[in-house]
C-alpha cells in the first residue's frame, strides 16, 4: 500500500507520542479529529500500525545490566530454542539472523550474577557470545517516508 503524505505526518506524530489526542494531531497535520481517527483506524486495519507500547526504564525496575547475546545453535537445537526463548523474561528482543550465529537477543538483567545464570540456561542450546550494552546511541527511531 502507498502511504500518502498525510498518513506519514500522522505516523510521525504517533511515533513521537502515541498518546497525543486526535484533535492535537489534526491541528498539526491539517485535518479534523474524526478524519485523523479514521485514517489511524484504517492504518491499524491494514496492519501498518501494529500496536502501541509503553516504554519502561529497565534500570528503574531493577535491571541494571543490558546485553546483546548471540547464539550459534547446536545441531538439532534451533527449533527447540525458538520455542523456549519466548518464555525467558530476560529477553526483550530476539531475532533469527543469517551468518555464523542463528540468534541475536537483547536482554535485561539485574546484575552479572543474573547474567551468569541466564547464560547457563542458554549453553545447552548452543555457543553464546555476550556484549554488555554501555549506552543507547539510537533507540526506537521512528520509521520515516523513504525519500526515493
Amino acid at each position: 500500500m502507498n502511504i500518502d503524505d498525510l498518513n506519514w505526518k500522522i505516523l510521525n506524530r504517533l511515533q513521537a507520542n502515541a498518546r497525543e489526542t486526535y484533535a492535537d494531531m489534526g491541528r498539526h497535520v491539517g485535518l479534523t479529529a474524526p478524519a485523523v481517527a479514521e485514517r489511524i483506524k484504517k492504518m491499524e486495519d491494514l496492519g501498518i500500525i501494529e500496536g502501541y507500547n509503553t516504554k519502561v526504564s529497565h534500570a528503574k525496575t531493577g535491571h541494571h545490566l543490558k546485553a546483546i547475546i548471540t547464539l550459534r545453535a547446536f545441531m538439532g537445537k534451533l527449533k527447540p530454542f525458538l520455542e523456549i526463548v519466548k518464555t525467558y523474561k530476560e529477553v526483550v528482543n530476539c531475532y533469527r539472523i543469517t551468518g555464523n550465529e542463528n540468534i541475536v537477543m537483547e536482554v535485561v538483567l539485574k546484575d552479572q550474577f543474573h547474567l551468569e545464570r541466564f547464560i547457563d540456561k542458554l549453553i545447552q542450546y548452543g555457543e553464546t557470545r555476550t556484549h554488555i550494552i554501555l549506552s543507547n546511541v539510537v533507540s526506537s527511531a521512528p520509521i520515516g517516508k523513504n525519500p526515493f
